[in-house]
């Protein structure tokens, strides 16, 4: 039935800054769709589908727990040194040995978001 995720939105507050975060510190470049009238910005992670959206949310959508968004990255430990060189907040990798090193990092509004790649 399923055929893959199309795309997977995070709530914020700001979606200017949202729109610098996303496309310029993490690379993701310029969005494929940009409404913010609709209050939806949407950008692609280099693969077809599994696309990343930032959507206006009240200041108690932002931030809260829920779903994480995880994103595959060649070596977790350097993304994670480049994520801190480009100012964001971002957790010491874990490896779990045989399956996956990943890593904990937060967008402006306390999104947590991960990277993962091969242990």
């Amino acid at each position: 039935m399923f055929r893959g995720i199309n795309v997977v939105s995070v709530p914020v507050t700001d979606l200017d800054l949202a729109r610098r975060f996303y496309g310029e510190t993490l690379g993701l470049g310029m969005p494929l769709y940009d409404l913010p009238d609709v209050g939806w910005v949407e950008f692609g992670t280099g693969v077809d589908g599994g696309n990343v959206a930032v959507t206006t949310a009240g200041a108690e959508g932002a931030g809260a727990p829920g779903a994480t968004i995880v994103l595959n990255v060649d070596d977790c430990a350097a993304a994670a040194a480049e994520l801190r060189a480009r100012g964001v907040r971002c957790d010491d990798p874990e490896t779990f040995p045989g399956y996956v090193t990943v890593a904990s990092f937060y967008d402006p509004f306390g999104n947590r978001l991960q990277i993962c790649s091969p242990a």
